[in-house]
């Protein structure tokens, strides 16, 4: 995945021992994960490599786990300096008192890192390959608390129900000093050449079931806020088109010229393997000094498969398409200016009914009417539908609100083709209405092609198949049915547009 960095041989550095010990940790978590060895030097390769041979350049991890990211910054470092610091101890003790600094996200970490990168626990025990005056050395912890207000933490959006406890117990609270005002004061006014790092993902908000607000996104705006000269961060993918209260990240990240090279993992198993996070996984390069187009690296199954040097955002749009082949298809179905099938997809809850609704009977009568929930059937008295009553009263479909794990090459919706008098609760959205059953099975077969999958997919980087995720999917006449031989004509596709569109989009069952 990277090139390897030859570094200068010494009994505490050695760059040629195998298994390396990094690399065989388990995560701490789907959201907190450690990088292997080999993610960290790819995203190293993204810099440019004369700051390996900078004396002067210094370098932070703002959220450091197994202090991958500065032993391998170190190993570079022994090499490149080799010539302005000939003696070894000496070169070793400027690049780790100097030049390479963190902060750990617990405690547990902080010590794996010192281990890592000091080969001692201790920064300034007889084992440590430079001794520091304090036992932190350049790696540092605090026990930070969360700032709550209303039951929520003011800085990062953390649950007081979920983390309060923790932090009155003394156990870990999740609270990152590098988003929380902590920045440990031997370096908080200290000017940085690199940032780089793998914050954590997200934590519980106290929402319905596993709801859970991001944080990345507050890594790498507290990074940007200390203006490096460059900063690499590897970050779930699901900005580019989703993620709770992540808009104005997004509009702020696709707006900004500095963004210069984004590596883009629909599975992120290529990354932290055996780990599932759903979209995938990115990272990026940013520098301050140099601005322009953003060159996309698509990566699939362990190899880069697209390459392509572009706007981050395209015309009249607000999300960021991943897939470089498909520029091209959106170009086309734009140029016809047509409605957006999003204009009859149903916000959630259609019809008022949430997910947890109990309230069925499992009588038919005149005063009730069959439900579509979580993948069951029933009957639901009228009078408790409280919206949507023109959707009740037609022909319709519904398509379950969660599908697949946000990746287009493995999600295809099965809508139900709902009659008059039918509705469901939040666990569907609804598309209608249409006056007769033709039409809506006409509609249904447009939803079982590959070119309405692939627009679809362009927006869906999660399970979450909301109506904002269909913007991109063009209106129909539907007064006929649709097939995929049929679009592809309509909208003049080539023969490599259409090759795309057929493998990434699997066939229906």
């Amino acid at each position: 995945m990277s090139k390897k960095t030859k570094a200068e041989p010494s009994a505490t550095l050695k760059a040629d021992y195998n298994p390396d010990v990094l690399s065989c940790l388990a995560n701490l978590s789907n959201d907190e994960v450690f990088t292997p060895p080999e993610v960290a030097n790819a995203m190293l390769d993204l810099l440019p490599q004369k700051v390996f041979s900078d004396p002067n350049a210094k370098f932070l991890d703002p959220a450091c786990k197994s202090g991958v990211f500065l032993r391998e910054i170190a190993k570079r470092l022994i090499a490149g300096l080799a010539d302005k610091i000939p003696d070894l101890q000496k070169r070793i003790d400027h690049i780790f008192k100097e030049q390479l600094y963190a902060i750990a996200i617990t405690e547990l970490t902080s010590l794996l890192s010192r281990r890592s990168v000091y080969c001692s626990k201790d920064a300034s025990g007889k084992y440590s390959v430079s001794k520091f005056k304090g036992e932190q050395g350049n790696i540092f912890y605090k026990p930070t608390k969360h700032l709550w207000i209303n039951g929520k933490c003011l800085e990062c959006g953390a649950s007081q129900s979920e983390y309060g406890d923790e932090e009155r117990q003394g156990l870990e609270s999740h609270a990152y000093q590098f988003i929380h005002k902590a920045m440990p004061g031997e370096i908080r006014d200290m000017k940085f050449d690199v940032i780089i790092g793998n914050p954590p993902y997200q934590l519980s908000d106290g929402g319905n079931g596993a709801s859970a607000a991001p944080l990345y996104h507050l890594f790498v705006q507290q990074a940007k806020k200390l203006n490096p000269r460059y900063l690499v961060m590897i970050i779930p993918a699901r900005w580019y088109a989703g993620g709770k209260g992540l808009d104005d990240f997004r509009d702020k990240m696709l707006n900004d010229n500095r963004l210069r090279i984004i590596h883009d993992f629909n599975n992120a198993s290529e990354c932290f393997s055996g780990v599932e996070i759903k979209g995938g996984v990115c990272y990026f390069l940013w520098e301050r000094e140099n601005k322009g187009l953003c060159k996309v690296y698509q990566h699939s199954n362990n190899a880069i498969i697209s390459e392509m040097e572009r706007p981050l955002l395209e015309e009249h749009c607000d999300v960021f398409i991943r897939h470089n082949q498909a520029i091209s298809i959106l170009r086309k179905v734009k140029s016809k200016k047509e409605k957006s099938f999003s204009l009859i997809v149903s916000s959630r809850k259609p019809f008022g009914l949430a997910t947890n609704f109990t309230d069925f009977s499992n009588i038919e009568s005149n005063n009730t009417i069959k439900i579509y929930a979580n993948q069951k059937q029933g009957f639901v008295k009228r009078n408790l539908i409280s919206d949507n009553f023109n959707l009740l009263n037609s022909y319709k479909l519904f398509i379950p609100k969660a599908i697949g794990i946000g990746d287009m090459t493995k999600d295809w919706m099965k809508p139900i083709i709902a009659e008059k008098n039918v509705c469901c609760t939040e666990t569907y959205i609804a598309v209608g209405p249409f006056k007769d059953k033709a039409t809506v099975e006409n509609v249904y077969s447009y939803t079982q092609t590959k070119f309405f999958h692939l627009l679809l997919g362009l927006k869906k980087v999660t399970q979450d198949t909301t109506s904002k995720v269909y913007s991109f999917v063009p209106m129909q006449d539907f007064s006929k049915p649709w097939t995929d031989q049929e679009l592809y004509k309509k909208y003049k596709l080539s023969q490599e547009e259409i090759a795309f569109i057929e493998s990434m989009i699997r066939p229906m069952e």
